[in-house]
């Protein structure tokens, strides 16, 4: 057994802190939002090919997935792209605290569309979480408005970040029924980089000419927030609950904002915090109950 095996503790912190410095790394990209978003999906895909293709198994299931599980992974492709897109955007128009906090409730969009969608169902415990989360986000969206309706933009993109990544969760759902995690992952990345890539095609954005930072900052994005984020936390699935695994990643409003207060002289408001707390709360209590079954 590793080192690491016996210490599984110190995986969540490698993973909470990959997390928490996505926001972090984005303010520093001179590069448009997709442009950033392109360099981080293209980087992963780069790291990611070798592994895939040089293991039989994952090679021979990549080459015979359903057509059907194909097409829903792409759609779950596009959606994160979307995600991206508009997480990234949000960042240059409102503080990390507020854009953290808000896209954390991925989760209760996830349990709505679960309910409306895949026929799951709701206790009122679930919908007195997903109330304080929304009150939540309303309370940050309040304290921005105090800084001009360009902070309260910024709010908006990162809730409707928020349900784009809960969509991709949904689909994931669906697909991973059938498909593994390697096969499914590739090809949401595959789609997720060629819609960003085109997506700057469109926009008529250049892929180079921000200088060295949009192709550091997508090569950072994806070594320390997707492998040493949320790669780590799928490993660390293994040796904790489901729950807990999920809960710490609560952690990332929380150290995001305290490197952005040293970084960039981000200090939230009161209001900011009160909010950012009922966001972390609901969502934390929503993971609760959902492990308990009520």
């Amino acid at each position: 057994m590793s080192y690491m095996e016996r210490h599984p503790m110190i995986m969540i912190v490698i993973g909470v802190l990959g997390i928490s410095l996505s926001a972090i790394f984005v303010k520093y990209s001179a590069a448009p939002s997709a442009v950033t978003a392109a360099f981080r999906l293209s980087w992963t895909v780069i790291l990611m090919s070798p592994v895939v293709w040089a293991k039989r198994e994952i090679r021979e299931e990549l080459l015979h997935i359903e057509k059907k599980q194909l097409l829903i992974s792409v759609l779950s492709g596009i959606f994160l792209a979307i995600h991206f897109v508009l997480w990234f955007e949000s960042l240059q128009h409102t503080s990390v605290a507020s854009s953290t906090s808000i896209v954390c409730t991925e989760v209760i969009w996830v349990a709505l569309g679960y309910c409306l969608f895949l026929k799951g169902s709701l206790s009122k415990k679930a919908v007195l979480a997903i109330i304080v989360t929304f009150a939540g986000s309303v309370a940050i969206a309040c304290a921005d408005s105090s800084s001009g309706a360009v902070h309260v933009y910024g709010d908006i993109l990162a809730l409707v970040s928020a349900v784009a990544v809960a969509v991709y969760t949904l689909f994931g759902r669906i697909v991973r029924n059938s498909v593994s995690t390697s096969v499914y992952t590739y090809v949401v990345y595959v789609s997720c980089a060629a819609v960003l890539l085109a997506t700057c095609m469109v926009q008529s954005y250049p892929l180079f000419g921000y200088g060295i930072s949009a192709v550091v900052v997508g090569l950072l994005l994806s070594v320390f927030s997707t492998i040493l984020g949320h790669s780590i936390f799928s490993w660390c699935l293994k040796y904790f609950s489901p729950a807990f695994v999920s809960a710490s990643k609560l952690c990332e409003p929380v150290v995001a904002s305290i490197i952005a207060v040293f970084l960039f002289s981000e200090l939230p408001s009161l209001l900011q915090v009160f909010g950012g707390a009922m966001i972390i709360g609901g969502v934390y209590y929503y993971s609760r109950i959902e492990k308990a079954g009520t």
